[in-house]
């Protein structure tokens, strides 16, 4: 029996092929897949060594001749991936061919200087820190649109009774406005989330060994604090060789917590758009198919794509924790899935936020559709007013409770809609006139607070994004 045929993989792939979707550029803005490609994250590790020259020249630490050489070296382009890749099979050491690939583009004066009093994570982490501050500089522009985007619609519905409700059942009555001022709310927090978050995770670092700044001495902190403004950090408060991953873990966290409430978000619109319920719809373009077997679908696949996505999100964080303990003042056990983490949930929340920006933007709402609804368990939805309303005539709630529970089922076993079985029951007329149980069984005089809510929340989103669109 002859040998099965074996798969030529060289042939097939002659050149290195992507192997994360993320790679191919499936998901992500390309602003966003950029600040994390190989190329990028070299500059921010070349730029930071200039920096610290920069600085260290500055305080006459090391002479200024050197640092501006370093600074030359580090912006003329002359620095490849190639090289520094040639130099790290050998050394098996990525930053310390980054740094020979500078030594190698320096005059022998300025060799000395290069990398001076620093140590590789310093490297490492505040360039991290760049590429992070880079990062949430995007995402937290799109929060804000995005946050806008909610407001605005929350205003568009602010006095269109709605059914709210509980446990998959109507429960009460909702202005279909609140459902986006709630959103918006919570994207407008998230605004101010990484606003406070930044001082406490874009950090630099420039303390060497075992973070004592050991062979820059007593001024140590002050060239880190020098080197954090240049560069738009802030300096460490305290370190081992790394920077405390408390701080990416909140990172981490905070992405997974914004993509959670997309989540939150996408599961109610995919909720809403379902055949039985119909109230809204994503936008579907053109030529767009829902199925391939069935022409008439309409899904959504937008809002279902990023509730896929936080599932990989949220994921992350636990390996953001468990790096949070390491051995004495470091090991390696963080640094390979790190490579992972950071760049696959900022590229990965950058994709779910722009995605969920033109679902919100474009949500087609069902108006006819909302007030049938509401239409729908015939009336029993105004149980919990014709409630109310007896309690204000003095009956005992309970007693109202039993009576209004008693005829609400008598309604449903019959089809009976509600307002006419309350309408003639004995015990209800004897507190409600007929007018005043009309008056009950309108949509429009139960949304209470919603639309102080919803101009409350508009406001709110208005101070907390006009800085940051």
């Amino acid at each position: 029996m002859p040998a099965p045929a074996r798969f030529n993989f060289s042939a097939a792939c002659p050149s290195p092929v992507p192997i994360l979707p993320i790679d191919s550029g499936r998901y992500g803005s390309k602003e966003m897949r950029a600040i994390f490609s190989d190329e990028q994250r070299l500059q921010y590790q070349l730029d930071f060594e200039a920096a610290v020259a920069k600085v260290q020249a500055r305080i006459k630490m090391v002479p200024e001749d050197a640092a501006k050489e370093i600074g030359r070296a580090a912006k003329s382009g002359k620095i490849t991936l190639e090289r520094v890749a040639e130099l790290e099979a050998k050394s098996e050491h990525d930053t310390a061919a980054m740094v020979e690939a500078i030594s190698e583009q320096v005059p022998s004066g300025a060799k000395p200087w290069v990398h001076y009093g620093l140590t590789s994570n310093d490297v490492v982490d505040t360039s991290t820190c760049m590429q992070m501050r880079d990062a949430f500089s995007i995402i937290e522009g799109k929060v804000a649109k995005l946050a806008q985007s909610l407001a605005d619609r929350a205003v568009e519905f602010r006095d269109l009774p709605a059914v709210g409700r509980t446990h998959g059942q109507h429960a009460s009555i909702i202005s279909f406005g609140l459902k986006f001022a709630v959103w918006a709310s919570e994207m407008a927090r998230h605004v101010e989330r990484i606003e406070e978050g930044k001082k406490r995770f874009l950090l630099c670092k420039t303390r060497g060994v075992v973070g004592t700044g050991s062979l820059m001495g007593e001024r140590a902190l002050e060239v880190e604090k020098l080197v954090a403004g240049d560069l738009g950090l802030w300096p460490v408060d305290a370190a081992t060789q790394v920077i405390p991953r408390e701080r990416y873990s909140e990172m981490q966290f905070l992405m997974a917590l914004i993509g959670s409430t997309l989540d939150k978000i996408a599961i109610e619109i995919r909720n809403l758009q379902r055949t039985e319920i119909a109230e809204v719809a994503e936008p579907f373009k053109k030529g767009q198919m829902g199925s391939s077997a069935v022409p008439v679908k309409r899904n959504p696949i937008k809002s279902e794509r990023v509730s896929s996505l936080a599932r990989m999100l949220k994921s992350l964080v636990s390996v953001s924790m468990d790096n949070i303990p390491l051995w004495h003042e470091r090991d390696l056990s963080n640094s390979a899935n790190e490579r992972f983490t950071l760049p696959m949930a900022a590229v990965l929340l950058d994709e779910m936020l722009n995605a969920m920006t033109k679902v919100v933007a474009e949500l087609k709402v069902n108006k006819e559709r909302v007030t049938a609804n509401l239409d729908m368990t015939k009336g029993q939805i105004y149980a919990e007013f014709v409630l109310e309303a007896l309690v204000k005539k003095g009956v005992a709630r309970f007693d109202a409770y039993r009576d209004i529970q008693r005829v609400a089922f008598a309604a449903i076993e019959s089809g009976e809609q509600f307002l006419d079985a309350v309408s003639r029951d004995e015990s209800i007329g004897r507190h409600l006139s007929r007018k005043e149980i009309a008056a009950i069984f309108q949509a429009e005089n139960h949304l209470a607070a919603s639309g102080k809510i919803v101009d409350n929340v508009a406001k709110l989103v208005k101070d907390v994004t006009k800085k940051k669109m």
